[in-house]
């Protein structure tokens, strides 16, 4: 898999490759898609995002294990009264390798794309320049807000605080979000009278990117070739079926 090295393009194209991913609605075309892209990062020497994975899996998790009892249809295995059937277990796979699959996508796409960069990309695409503004700071800021989290949690372990599930509890993780969300909105005030002072107009200062290349264009239509082919599998199969 060769990916194109114009962010407009790969936005355009995978946003198109997880709409078809989305689209799939049988295992084996979900399951070849998830087998690709795990194969792809290490063929294009990105490391697999294993700890963002392993958030996500935890529901992927939860799901394989409660699915399969809500759905009707044929029982594969029955405990007590309870029963589960094949085709919510079968769902539950598809939509578990359909969830994993856009997460390596999007991880292969933009996981090491700078902000600054892809909100080139944005305006190259037309969005409008306030919104691109909005979203660049929102993520650039992202990593401060869970550092202050990270210090109002060991301010409460200092002070001898064990979560349990009682009202005390609840009160005292009540009061930390509410002092998150006062820090945040003082944190957020200066960062707008710092960008005034520094003349910022509600855009971003970005040079105007350069057409993009016939191999840009020919590895994104690839992208769009290979997620169509496999809607197209996934759909041949059902029909079959």
């Amino acid at each position: 898999m060769i990916l194109p090295d114009d962010l407009r393009l790969r936005l355009l194209s995978g946003g198109v490759a997880l709409s078809c991913l989305a689209g799939l609605q049988r295992p084996e075309p979900a399951a070849a898609a998830l087998f690709a892209l795990v194969l792809a990062h290490p063929m294009l020497g990105i490391a697999l995002p294993w700890r963002r994975l392993w958030h996500l899996e935890a529901a992927v998790i939860l799901l394989l294990v409660s699915l399969p009892f809500t759905l009707p249809g044929q029982t594969l295995v029955q405990i007590g009264g309870w029963q589960a059937s094949l085709e919510g277990a079968v769902r539950a796979l598809v939509i578990g390798c359909k969830v994993t699959a856009s997460a390596l996508l999007v991880s292969l796409l933009l996981g090491r794309v700078p902000l600054l960069h892809l909100a080139a990309a944005l305006r190259g695409l037309f969005l409008p320049a306030p919104l691109v503004a909005v979203l660049i700071g929102a993520m650039r800021q992202i990593g401060t807000l869970r550092a202050e989290m990270a210090r109002l949690q060991e301010a409460m372990r200092a002070r001898s605080f064990r979560p349990g599930s009682n009202r005390h509890t609840w009160r005292s993780y009540g009061h930390m979000l509410g002092m998150l969300v006062l820090r945040s909105l003082h944190r957020a005030a200066r960062i707008e009278e710092a960008q005034r002072l520094r003349g910022f107009a509600g855009a971003l200062a970005l040079h105007p990117l350069p057409p993009p290349r016939r191999a840009d264009q020919a590895a994104a239509l690839a992208l769009v070739a290979m997620a169509g082919l496999t809607l197209w599998w996934d759909r041949i199969g059902g029909a079959a079926g």
